[in-house]
């Protein structure tokens, strides 16, 4: 069993960190919910029925616990998920249209219905092929791929 769940984590850790990556925008904290997520995984082992590629499964269990972890964020707000630096390079008025076209981009993407909005993170955010997002979610690349095209469409009509 032991040799199971190593063999899962070699397998799947960097596509989850990956997943989680997309949706945290963070690093550290993506880092965090990974290992947080195969601790769950290694305890709910017994309830994997084989139903999903395994991949799947723990994907909804990152999921899972990156919800727990916005939930926990909602009742102590001073924590930041993710504060992105302008370079140092740029001069004041390059920040400030940095700091407004980023937070139009994300007012925009907010708006997309989810699974627009999720394969947008994951797509621009975690670098996840088509491919991977379709497998992550269940559905073909061919899916993935026409979804975020159509949620490209969206935003630059928000824009």
């Amino acid at each position: 069993m032991a040799k199971d769940i190593e063999e899962i984590y070699k397998n799947y850790a960097k596509s989850v960190y990956r997943y989680l990556l997309s949706l945290t925008h963070d690093e550290d904290l993506a880092e965090e919910l990974t290992e947080e997520t195969f601790y769950r995984a290694v305890y709910s082992i017994h309830t994997y029925n084989g139903s999903c590629k395994i991949s799947v499964w723990l994907c909804q269990i990152a999921k899972h616990v990156w919800y727990q972890e916005l939930g926990k964020r909602k009742r102590h707000p001073n924590q930041e998920l993710h504060e992105d630096i302008p370079s140092p390079n740029m001069s004041p008025e390059e920040v400030n249209l940095f700091q407004s076209n980023k937070m139009d981009l994300y007012r925009a993407i907010h708006q997309l219905s989810e699974p627009m909005r999720e394969i947008v993170h994951m797509r621009i955010s975690g670098e996840f092929s088509f491919a991977e997002i379709g497998e992550i979610l269940g559905k073909s690349e061919n899916w993935a791929r026409v979804t975020f095209y159509r949620a490209k469409q969206k935003i630059m009509e928000v824009l």
